[in-house]
């Protein structure tokens, strides 16, 4: 599984790169604070409800959750789902907002 780091990341977005962002959180964690991801909750790629990304099945996704561990337990099930380039943001949004929010 491939990882990146929330400075990588941020650096990526800052420079403009257009990246599929997926947050793996439940919904009330994505509408308290979110940057700007696709939301697709643990439960649901659990059980291999993953239509609203499909079309991503050959594209770089990064995964991002509160703290790395469900993005983690994501990116392996979509890696068994045949998604190609799943990336895991470790430290999730515990870290981002640790070095980011002001």
């Amino acid at each position: 599984m491939k990882t990146i780091d929330v400075q990588t990341l941020q650096q990526k977005i800052a420079a403009g790169e257009v990246l599929n962002l997926v947050d793996v959180r439940e919904p009330s964690e994505h509408s308290d604070f979110n940057i700007g991801g696709i939301l697709l909750p643990l439960g649901e790629i659990r059980v291999g409800d993953t239509e609203t990304i499909e079309h991503l099945k050959d594209a770089e996704i990064f995964l991002y959750c509160r703290s790395g561990n469900r993005s983690g337990q994501a990116a392996m099930v979509l890696e068994s789902l045949g998604f190609t380039n799943v990336v895991n943001v470790t430290g999730g949004m515990l870290s981002w907002r640790e070095h980011f929010d002001q």
